[in-house]
């Protein structure tokens, strides 16, 4: 039997910690956070909520309820952060402004910023606001792991050529560097896969280089 993920352990006692509308308000920036981003309808609280199995992030039916950075701690050291969804129409579009003002002064200044989770709906990925969070990370050397989330609405056979389609095309304009998985929080696939990511990141697990 494969040892327990001690990120498992970590997740079940995370506790809110703080709401943030601007980079100022952030928790001192000090030891390793791991965000989570994505569109607002691509599943990113759902995603959170099943990796961490708690209810950290606001699940909505109305995307784009996600207005500030959460903080949510896992223990002296270790902090995940749920960013602003990004894209929804209806929001206003000066609200829109000030969240991408806002997320790129955080993805841009912070210290402690280990890696990010990238949520792509795998039935509409790599929309503009994917592109610009992949040429993000390719210009700053940000690990970053993209989970193909609801990936329960296609096929095993579509699902799996959708995967294979994605990671072509990221490999090709993105290089090697980024990593995709397939994600579905109801059905809870790639759960394991997803939590052994978040634990190396967090420095919880040893990386292939390590051992």
């Amino acid at each position: 039997m494969l040892p327990k993920n001690p990120i498992i352990g970590l997740c079940q006692q995370a506790s809110f910690m703080i709401s943030a509308a601007k980079v100022d308000q952030c928790p001192a920036d000090e030891g390793l956070e791991v965000a989570f981003a994505g569109r607002s309808n691509a599943g990113k609280s759902s995603a959170l909520n099943t990796l961490t199995h708690a209810n950290l992030a606001r699940t909505s039916k109305t995307p784009g309820r996600t207005q500030l950075l959460n903080f949510f701690r896992l223990d002296d050291e270790r902090r995940l952060v749920d960013l602003p969804g990004y894209g929804y129409a209806k929001v206003p579009i000066p609200l829109k402004q000030h969240w991408q003002r806002h997320l790129e002064a955080y993805l841009g200044s912070r210290e402690s910023l280990a890696g990010v989770f990238l949520m792509m709906d795998i039935r509409h990925p790599l929309t503009d606001f994917d592109r610009m969070m992949l040429d993000w990370a390719g210009a700053s050397g940000m690990p970053l792991h993209i989970l193909l989330t609801k990936s329960d609405k296609l096929a095993f056979g579509a699902a799996k050529n959708a995967i294979l389609k994605i990671q072509r095309d990221i490999h090709q304009q993105w290089g090697e560097g980024i990593s995709v998985q397939l994600f579905s929080a109801p059905k809870r696939q790639g759960v394991e896969q997803a939590q052994e990511v978040l634990a190396q990141w967090l420095g919880l697990l040893e990386t292939p280089e390590d051992e």
